[in-house]
């Protein structure tokens, strides 16, 4: 696993998928973006977190935010049926597919869930970037929990 990626650090090109199992691109970051990553798709803190990102979309898009992706170490499939569940009517928010955790990895913010989840996950972390930099990061120092990476605490420290 690579080191845990710092505020200034140019995030690596890593290939996601969004829309199908064999579509995979890589993940283009333009002027400021939010990355939210989050352990898995459907569990029970992660249901919690990701809707205030849903509702706050256009008070993030007013502080200057271009795109929101909400990442998972989940397939294709569990991330669609995801979005589809929390915004039922649609949304601009991109759900994205790390489906090997090799985003996750590269960045060093994936941990061994393997008792729980089977396999490694993805930390819940927050990442605002500047174009493909860190601009900044928030980890939860306990994933279990939804305190710094909250939708509304991020929205607070734009």
């Amino acid at each position: 696993m690579s080191t845990r990626i710092q505020v200034g650090s140019v995030i690596p090109s890593q290939s996601v998928k969004e829309n199908a199992p064999n579509e995979a691109t890589p993940l283009v970051l333009k002027g400021k973006n939010i990355i939210v990553g989050v352990p898995g798709a459907f569990t029970g803190t992660c249901h919690a977190q990701v809707p205030g990102y849903l509702e706050a979309y256009n008070d993030f898009k007013a502080k200057g935010i271009n795109e929101i992706y909400v990442l998972s170490v989940n397939d294709v499939f569990v991330t669609k049926a995801w979005k589809e569940n929390l915004a039922p009517n649609g949304s601009s928010v991109h759900f994205i597919a790390d489906d090997t955790a090799a985003f996750s990895q590269s960045i060093g913010l994936a941990f061994d869930a393997t008792p729980i989840l089977g396999g490694t996950r993805a930390l819940r972390y927050v990442i605002v970037t500047d174009e493909d930099k860190v601009a900044s990061l928030a980890v939860e120092p306990d994933p279990s929990k939804i305190t710094i990476t909250a939708a509304s605490a991020v929205l607070a420290s734009l």
